[in-house]
Order: C-alpha cells, then structure tokens, then sequence
C-alpha cells in the first residue's frame, strides 16, 4: 500500500482522488478477475471443494460444474445470504454458516480469495493442509503491503495498469462514482517476503507469484 499511501500526499490528495475517480468510471472486482486462474488450474480429481470467505458466492457457483460437491463459508451473516440466494439452483452446493475448519472433509480443493491476511496465516494454511485431500490442491489469491523493490515494482504496475484493465472489462463509463466496496475489507499487514517463509514452512513447493492487481497468487499440491 506503501505508494498508493504516498498518492494521497501528493498535491493535497489530488492525484489519489483524480485516480479513484478514473478507475471508478471503468470498474472491475479485482477479485473475480483471479476466478479464471482457480478454474485453471483445478486438480485432477474433483470430489469436494471448500472456499473460505465465500462472499456473495461467485466463485462457489463457478465451481459447481466441475465438482460433486462445493461448500461455501463466510463470517459475514449478509455475504452468506447473498452467497445462498446466488446458489439457490445449485444442488451440489452448500453455503456453511460455522467455521471453515469445521466443514467435513477431505476436500480435493481449498480455496481463499483476498480471505488470508484476514486470519493467523500460519494457522489458517495448517488447517487448509489438514482439510485436502493426498493430490488436493490449495489456491489462494491474496494481498500484502509492499516492502521491498520487487513488491514496490509491482505495486507500480498495477496502479499504471489498474484503469487499462478496467477499461477493457467495462469499456462503457460508469456514472455513479466512487462506490463502497461491496464486500468487508482489512488491509493486510503481513509483507510478501515474510507469508513466502511462512507458506513454505507448512506448504513446501508451494507457488507464490506476484500478480497484477496488487494481488498475488499462491498454489500448492499436497503430496499423495
């Protein structure tokens, strides 16, 4: 977050505000945009799949088609039934109102879109292991605040790149200006570096890839 903290002290915040607003008039959910990254790179065998922080229920209904069975779990009561309503004519699909660590397994699939920075990371990625299946596959997408040039060049990419992305997915200007974002946020406080020795600790092998959209991607095959 480190240069879009120091965009807000530019010219009294006008470069932030003037950035909000270009890329509110061509909005996309950075989010769904890694949806197509889950599907593919699925696992070959597709029993049962488990998304932590569901949300409103997107990617649980995209991965219905290619699962017998896909549970759902968020903390936010309002997601929940957004999630459930959205999946209302789904059958294989369960929107779980517990703990994540509780919904029976073992899953073939584990997945966490913009949901780790939210919990005790190490914990979060242990449970995740003890929830897959031998051959099952973690993937998470994620956001960290940059700290080294590496993470600092990607986080100026995808401030340079954010309005051209949002222009090709919605190329007709939105009208309503700046809007809430529609799901709970929390900034991350845990740099790249640091989660990478962390996700290798309990995931050994596992893939971790800055992306575009201030995100960065994170697989891992547990081993049969």
């Amino acid at each position: 977050m480190a240069l879009r903290d120091w965009t807000r002290t530019i010219a009294g915040g006008k470069l932030a505000s003037g950035m909000a607003r270009l890329n509110a008039r061509h909005p996309w959910s950075h989010n769904d945009h890694f949806h197509s990254w889950i599907l593919a790179n699925l696992p070959h065998q597709r029993r049962s799949a488990l998304d932590v922080g569901c949300g409103r229920g997107e990617l649980v209904a995209a991965l219905s088609p290619y699962f017998t069975t896909v549970y759902g779990n968020d903390v936010d009561e309002t997601m929940r039934q957004q999630a459930t309503s959205r999946c209302s004519g789904l059958s294989n699909v369960t929107i779980h109102d517990g703990s994540w660590t509780d919904v029976p397994g073992p899953f073939d699939l584990v997945t966490m879109i913009a949901v780790l920075h939210h919990l005790d990371v190490a914990v979060a990625l242990q449970e995740a292991r003890r929830l897959l299946a031998p051959g099952g596959r973690f993937l998470a997408v994620g956001l960290a605040p940059p700290s080294g040039l590496e993470d600092i060049a990607w986080d100026l990419a995808s401030i340079v790149t954010n309005p051209v992305i949002g222009y090709v997915k919605h190329p007709w200007p939105n009208t309503n200006g700046v809007q809430p974002p529609p799901i709970p946020t929390q900034d991350p406080t845990m740099p790249f570096a640091q989660l990478q020795q962390v996700v290798a600790q309990v995931m050994p092998g596992a893939s971790m890839r800055h992306q575009l959209g201030f995100r960065h991607t994170i697989a891992w095959t547990k081993p049969t």
